[in-house]
């Protein structure tokens, strides 16, 4: 029996034995991160020390230094290039503006232009209206003074007649305008007038007359004439071609 137990004591099948230590377990964590801090210091400052000899500080702070000035150049740059924009945009509203203005007084000037042009046409009318009244020298009596007559897209003639009493103080005279249109139709002599026959007319020292005459198919008008009756008496009478 006591053989055994010395035997089990011996061997390996012997109990574990456990050896441990007189220190507690706080101050025993209190040295080990006093040590991994002194390691954790010392990797530090070798890792500084290596950058300072491979000047890889240096470097850096260089690169940065030059990337600030870079941007500070790009910053300016774009600065100018906004005043340079604006400025450009400022000329080109300028002339846009100015072109507007310019676009505006050409228009007005060609109103302006054209309401002179229609002025200027009215007063030659009224000014060869007004030679029209004066009577011709030796004249007396009645006169046609103004037959005209103008074709429009050869399907309407229009036709203008004045009428003068080259008299001082004329009396007021009513009668009849007859109006005869001569040409040809399909090659052959064609002869027309007024659909409603002769025009009632009352004047004084002149008067106007004017209309339309739609014109038939295929026909060429080469004469108008206008006569003047008074009842069965004729007091004035114009032919004209066309």
């Amino acid at each position: 029996m006591r053989f055994r137990l010395l035997r089990r004591r011996l061997t390996i099948s012997a109990p574990r034995m456990a050896v441990r230590s007189a220190l507690p377990w706080p101050f025993r964590w209190a040295v080990l991160a006093i040590v991994f801090g002194f390691c954790a210091a010392i990797g530090l400052w070798a890792f500084e020390f290596g950058k300072d000899i491979a000047g890889l500080d240096r470097g850096t702070k260089d690169e940065l230094v030059q990337l600030r000035s870079q941007l500070a150049t790009m910053h300016a740059e774009v600065a100018s290039l906004q005043a340079a924009r604006d400025k450009a945009q400022l000329i080109a509203n300028t002339a846009g503006t100015e072109l507007t203005a310019e676009k505006a007084a050409q228009q007005r000037l060609i109103a302006q232009a054209k309401q002179l042009e229609s002025e200027n046409r009215t007063l030659r009318d009224d000014l060869g209206f007004f030679e029209r009244l004066i009577p011709s020298s030796g004249g007396a009596g009645m006169s046609i003074r103004g037959l005209q007559a103008e074709v429009k897209d050869g399907r309407e003639l229009k036709w203008q007649v004045l009428v003068i009493q080259a008299v001082k103080n004329a009396p007021e005279f009513k009668g009849r305008l007859e109006l005869t249109f001569n040409g040809v139709q399909n090659g052959k002599p064609w002869s027309g007038g007024l659909p409603t026959g002769a025009q009632s007319i009352t004047l004084g020292q002149y008067g106007r007359m004017e209309g339309a005459f739609e014109l038939p198919p295929h026909t060429l008008v080469k004469t108008v004439s206008a006569k003047v009756m008074d009842g069965s008496v004729t007091k004035a009478t114009q032919t004209i071609k066309l």
